[in-house]
């Protein structure tokens, strides 16, 4: 393919919420689902956020298990896999845990609502800013940036709209998701694919591949596209 393979990995509750109404990160993985992801990231080239995770939650999207960094250098690869930011406008502090913590590259895909002063700040940072002159970032030519920087292989880490415009658009190969044994309703809480949606008859199919029954109470679910 011209673009890297693309799976999306979320956690989520027995209602289909990513988290709370409130959108302070809730926690929903158990000790198991942790130890997965973080598998699933030091196998990955890189890793995507959307806007409003990466503005809302500056998370660090590093490998935590040491021997698992360790391997990744072992096979010629960075400790941590590349952290890939897509986001309108590109405000997020040059302290923030996105950029500083790793080591890792850090890619950020903005348009020209980030000021040019901004972008400046970013790229003497180290950060790799591409900018598009558009309303919002094109993810079909973002993916063929990544696959020519060399992500090959690429996680997908929410939140809701970018999952489902990447579904929408049909650059999805794999959905992985943790079924947690919980409940948090809200009509406002956020799901692990929202934007407008689709009508029935445009619904996006999945073939199940895989279903685990957890000792934690969760069930783990990976479906091909």
């Amino acid at each position: 393919m011209n673009r890297p393979y693309v799976f999306i990995n979320v956690a989520m509750t027995a209602d289909g919420k990513i988290d709370t109404f409130e959108r302070n990160g809730a926690a929903i993985s158990s000790r198991k689902d942790k130890e997965r992801v973080d598998q699933l990231r030091a196998a990955a080239d890189g890793i995507l956020i959307g806007g409003r995770t990466l503005l809302e939650e500056l998370p660090k999207l590093t490998v935590k298990n040491e021997a698992l960094r360790e391997g990744r250098v072992q096979r010629g690869l960075a400790p941590n896999p590349v952290k890939i930011g897509v986001v309108t406008r590109a405000d997020i502090p040059l302290d923030s845990d996105f950029i500083k913590a790793g080591p890792a590259r850090v890619v950020i895909f903005t348009t020209s609502q980030t000021s040019i002063s901004h972008v400046e700040e970013l790229r003497a940072a180290g950060v790799a800013v591409f900018v598009e002159d558009a309303p919002r970032v094109d993810l079909n030519q973002m993916l063929l940036t990544l696959k020519k920087i060399g992500v090959d292989h690429l996680m997908v880490e929410g939140g809701g709209t970018m999952n489902f415009e990447l579904i929408r658009l049909g650059l999805v190969d794999e959905v992985m998701m943790y079924l947690a044994p919980m409940i948090f309703g809200g009509a406002t809480a956020p799901t692990m694919a929202d934007s407008l949606g689709v009508p029935r008859d445009e619904a996006v199919e999945l073939k199940l591949m895989e279903v685990e029954k957890w000792e934690d109470g969760g069930v783990f679910l990976r479906y091909k596209i």
